[in-house]
């Protein structure tokens, strides 16, 4: 089986490349640019000489060049790890995040349509949170976006889903891994470098290391292929995070503490004192019952898995 992951040099990307050293399917990694020298780096240090770190180019917005790679490759799976997550960027680029969040995955559902096969794409909690609520969001809640990044990946969805193609759709939220620029790797910097420091504590939800999201992905994608009639169940959007619950506010303080940065003066606000373009959602905690009965995927604990991303970053 052939496996196409797109948005390659991304944190997700990047994660699925360490992840298919322990797979015995061929993987083939795509982005519209090579991967950093930084990024690398830490992939050998993470995955060791054998982890894959060449990029395919590839403009998923280019359907023609999507076909075109698809059938060239016979590929038989696609993961899209591409988007546009600049959430207030999004707000006065509305063209170019409707573009890369709803267009793109379109070309990808129509390319696996037409060779049958399965696209496993990346939403977000960001799809919630206009509506008041204060339980977990459930695959089968209504999308109701508060911003232009949350409307264009809710768009994204509907333009899968419209398409006849095999799909899962997975939500996630709070992505961060040893990759890129996060939130984990920039309170690490900020907490080391301020005497004081102020986060929001009245936005919750649950962090998500992205290492996580991929060995689940690998899990989903194996299972969906060994029993296929899943798919005709209402299965096809997921919810995955990390387990547990926490504000901004506790993030920081988890990050400092295991990072021992104990000069930093940590100190909680209300997020109206850090006025965004985008009202974030005040509650995205995702209900993952679903992964877990249907796929008998375990869910590590937020704390444990932030733990060893930051072990990964120092070591």
């Amino acid at each position: 089986m052939t496996i196409l992951v797109t948005g390659a040099n991304g944190q997700l990307g990047n994660e699925m490349r360490i992840v298919s050293r322990n797979s015995d399917e061929r993987y083939i990694f795509t982005d519209v640019v090579d991967a950093s020298e930084e990024t690398v780096a830490m992939l050998r240090k993470l995955g060791g000489d054998d982890v894959p770190v060449d990029t395919l180019k590839l403009d998923i917005t280019d359907i023609e060049a999507v076909r075109a790679l698809v059938k060239a490759e016979a590929v038989d799976v696609i993961v899209n790890c591409a988007a546009y997550t600049n959430v207030d960027g999004a707000e006065t680029n509305v063209e170019l995040a409707e573009l890369l969040n709803a267009q793109a995955p379109k070309n990808l559902a129509e390319a696996m349509k037409e060779v049958g096969g399965l696209l496993v794409h990346i939403s977000t909690d960001y799809v919630f949170g206009k509506e008041p609520y204060n339980t977990p969001c459930r695959e089968d809640q209504k999308g109701t976006p508060t911003g232009v990044y949350g409307l264009t990946k809710l768009h994204g969805e509907q333009n899968i889903m419209a398409s006849g193609c095999k799909y899962v759709i997975i939500r996630t939220a709070w992505l961060y891994s040893e990759f890129g620029k996060n939130f984990v790797k920039t309170m690490l910097n900020l907490t080391a470098t301020r005497p004081e420091l102020k986060v929001v504590f009245d936005q919750v939800g649950t962090p998500t290391y992205a290492y996580d999201l991929a060995e689940a992905i690998k899990l989903i994608i194996e299972r969906v292929t060994q029993v296929p009639e899943i798919l005709n169940s209402p299965f096809s959007i997921l919810n995955y995070s990390n387990e547990g619950v926490c504000s901004w506010f506790d993030f920081t303080k988890m990050i400092a503490e295991y990072c021992s940065h104990k000069d930093c003066n940590i100190q909680p606000c209300h997020s109206d004192e850090f006025p965004n373009p985008v009202k974030r959602p005040a509650f995205s905690v995702l209900d993952k019952t679903k992964i877990k009965q249907t796929l008998g995927i375990s869910v590590p604990y937020w704390t444990d898995s932030l733990k060893i991303c930051i072990n990964n970053i120092y070591k």
